[in-house]
């Protein structure tokens, strides 16, 4: 048994374990990936141990791929996303006036409380930020103190709030979609006969179909025949045209050329309508007129599939790597189109390993750079600035040859494997503590620190639910954001097979961070 108490094989045995234990499910509830932790305590009470270089290099993968996932929906969200901030302050905020009570009712020293605070919601800058304004052994005992629970109470009460509040995840996660819908609705097909006459004569171009309604002309009969337009193609009193766009669209556009028909357009030999995929990394990240695909290829753009949303394409759209577009040309020219978008099922689901590695190597330079604020400074730390590189490298898209995107499964696949490797490692040190810290301290600095872990959850959960309205499977991702909490994270991320929960905690995340910093610091005074 002494083989597998240290190194590789104790990495491994408590991962699967952990594995095993999370596939468990009692009434349909299951831990999935984050019953790593448990059993990690358990065997790190036994005297395991798993080499701590495992705990950064598992938490930077986890990080990166959780940016790379949230990112193009990051700055969309946090763009709109006032009262997941200010829930952000109200939880951080709870957690700091519980650390002030309990120091001034059970006459704690104000370093150790401040460790107990930042243990509590698990953050290592906001260590380091306290060791370094109180200058007190007490901040890293009052962080190792509340730390264990610190992780595993944000685990439990993630799992448990949706029966505290009487919850269904699987409406919420339609809700959710709905929610995307609307946002991004759904196109559909309609074939109009012009009737118009303040149009007869004009152009495609001329009239600005696509601006004026939103909509797209993919075919219209001239001549007996269904071809596919240009934008210098003339229209008629009399044509018939089929648009694409929204249905509120398709009405703007009958109102402007005319009514709407059930006669359908007879289609000529040489025309087709393809999805294709944009694989070909020269094109990504342009815009959709700079290409102009109508004037050159006589091909229309008549839909986007993006992360599994319809979008309507505009000229100011842009080409984004894994694209599925909906392409109206005839047989001659969709093949030059087709070469020109790639088309490639191999190259989307090949995992290219140079955007990971770099994109790590730049986030590790980021968290080195200290940022002055006031009287100090802020450092984000290889954490913040790993997922603060995602983000925005996501957002990019490509830089130069390098597209910074990945596969679906390959992100699940690194991503999981960087969350095991890291709770492996800071369960079975929490562990070895465990017993030892509780007889050193007693339970009292155990309870104060689970209640700074506890109350700013269901602050956070009362605020988000009851004030704000908040979807559940986002305001588990607030509250795992505001917490700081990467287990808790995968907990929430499990529920779903939405990016509901990822996107919030992303976009919550760099500014709890930051806060909880800040707070330390203004602690420190007290």
């Amino acid at each position: 048994m002494e083989l597998f108490k240290t190194g590789y094989a104790a990495l491994f045995l408590i991962i699967s374990l952990g594995i095993i234990f999370g596939r468990l499910k009692i009434k349909g509830f299951s831990f999935g990936v984050s019953a790593v932790i448990f059993a990690a305590l358990l065997l790190g009470h036994y005297g395991f141990s798993v080499p701590s270089e495992f705990m950064r290099f598992g938490l930077l993968l986890f990080i990166f791929t959780i940016g790379i996932q949230a990112g193009p929906g990051f700055f969309e969200a946090f763009m709109k996303s006032g009262r997941q901030l200010i829930l952000t302050v109200a939880i951080i905020a709870s957690a700091a006036l519980l650390t002030v009570f309990f120091a001034k009712l059970l006459h704690i020293e104000m370093p150790l409380a401040i460790g107990l605070f930042t243990g509590a919601l698990t953050s290592t800058p906001g260590l380091a930020a306290a060791a370094d304004s109180t200058t007190s052994p007490l901040a890293p005992i009052g962080y190792g103190i509340s730390y264990t629970f610190g992780v595993i109470g944000v685990v439990l009460f993630v799992n448990i709030l949706p029966a505290i509040f009487r919850v269904k995840l699987k409406d919420e996660e339609d809700n959710f979609l709905e929610e995307l819908k609307k946002e991004n609705p759904s196109l559909t097909e309609q074939n109009l006969l012009i009737n118009n006459p303040n149009i007869d004569g004009k152009t495609i171009k001329e009239i600005a179909i696509s601006s004026m309604t939103g909509c797209l002309i993919s075919r219209i009969l001239q001549n007996g025949l269904g071809v596919v337009p240009t934008e210098e193609t003339t229209l008629r009193k009399g044509d018939l045209v089929k648009v694409v766009g929204t249905v509120e669209n398709v009405e703007k556009a009958s109102l402007l050329l005319g009514d709407l028909t059930d006669k359908r357009i007879p289609l000529s030999g040489s025309y087709e309508n393809q999805w294709l995929l944009v694989t070909n990394k020269e094109i990504v990240n342009k815009r959709y007129s700079d290409v102009a695909l109508p004037g050159y290829y006589n091909a229309t753009v008549l839909k986007i599939k993006r992360s599994g949303i319809e979008l309507t394409p505009k000229p100011y759209s842009k080409f984004m790597f894994g694209d599925r577009l909906s392409i109206a040309a005839d047989k001659e020219n969709m093949k030059k189109v087709v070469r020109l978008l790639g088309n490639d099922d191999k190259k989307l689901s090949a995992t290219d390993f140079l955007p990971i590695t770099l994109g790590i190597v730049l986030g590790i330079l980021a968290g080195k750079i200290s940022i002055p604020l006031g009287n100090f400074s802020f450092n984000p730390g290889i954490t913040g600035g790993t997922l603060a590189v995602a983000l925005i490298l996501s957002r990019l898209g490509k830089t130069g040859p390098i597209i910074w995107s990945m596969s679906g499964s390959a992100n699940n696949l690194l991503r999981e494997l960087g969350l095991m490797l890291f709770l492996a490692v800071i369960g079975t040190q929490a562990g070895s503590q465990l017993v030892e810290t509780i007889h050193q301290y007693g339970f009292k600095l155990i309870l104060v620190g689970a209640v700074i872990t506890i109350v700013p959850i269901f602050v956070g959960a009362l605020v988000g639910r009851l004030v704000f309205k908040l979807n559940f499977l986002m305001l588990l991702g607030v509250i795992t954001g505001g917490m700081t909490s990467t287990p808790g994270l995968a907990v929430a991320d499990s529920k779903s097979e939405t990016n509901a929960a990822p996107v919030a905690y992303a976009t919550v995340y760099p500014f709890a961070l930051v806060l909880v910093i800040i707070v330390t610091q203004i602690l420190s005074k007290i």
